[in-house]
């Protein structure tokens, strides 16, 4: 088993409470492995963001506030429609069929979760098809390092909408933004890109908090 990726996936899916303590002498016993190779993986965590780290106080998950949501979800916002945008100049006919093929599986499993509710299976399955998705949106951005940047804000915007994504309230919502996405990308209108984009997150900014996300232009 794969220590880190184990504890990252338990960090981004809700797993740990926030704010939890996390002792690695606890850890070490659902891995059977050494209390050191638990901090390694806490250490590589808390480089990621994932995971907050104190000398003396040890490893914890970090706090919930809204701050940090609407600080999180704007970099989400940023570097999401930078990459979708850059995509749909480079991207071609390859890169639509790529993300039309993303996006039919992922709406598969939304309209069952609309239909049947929400399941440990199907939370899980869309997990893995939401992030297919939304990296396949930037995959023809031309830059290795935005991608990698995406990834890293992708999975604190997860861990601190860990207990929202298990309900699913808003799926009926997701559905329609999915698609309005994959629309613009395949309309080839910029503008209406960053629009849909930041309407698929608006949900989660502080209402009346200034945003400094531009839609109508390059960020």
């Amino acid at each position: 088993m794969d220590v880190f990726e184990n504890i990252r996936t338990r960090a981004i899916s809700g797993a740990f409470a926030h704010g939890e303590k996390l002792r690695a002498e606890v850890l070490r016993n659902d891995y059977g492995c050494s209390a050191s190779t638990v901090r390694e993986a806490l250490l590589r965590l808390a480089a990621l963001g994932l995971v907050e780290f104190q000398e003396q106080r040890g490893f914890r998950m970090p706090e919930y506030s809204e701050a940090r949501q609407h600080d999180i979800t704007q970099m989400r916002i940023m570097l999401e429609t930078e990459g979708a945008c850059r995509s749909m100049r480079y991207g071609g006919v390859a890169w639509e069929s790529r993300l039309n093929a993303a996006h039919h599986k992922l709406s598969h499993i939304e309209s069952r979760i609309a239909a049947m509710g929400p399941t440990e299976e199907l939370a899980q399955l869309w997990m893995a098809a939401e992030l297919e998705f939304h990296q396949t949106l930037l995959s023809a951005c031309g830059s290795d390092l935005l991608i990698e940047l995406h990834l890293q804000v992708y999975n604190r915007y997860r861990q601190i909408k860990a207990e929202y994504d298990h309900t699913f309230q808003h799926v009926a919502s997701n559905i329609r933004e999915h698609h309005a996405i994959v629309d613009a990308a395949l309309s080839g209108d910029e503008t209406a890109m960053r629009q849909r984009i930041f309407e698929h997150f608006e949900r989660h900014l502080i209402p009346g908090r200034p945003v400094s996300v531009r839609v109508d232009a390059l960020v």
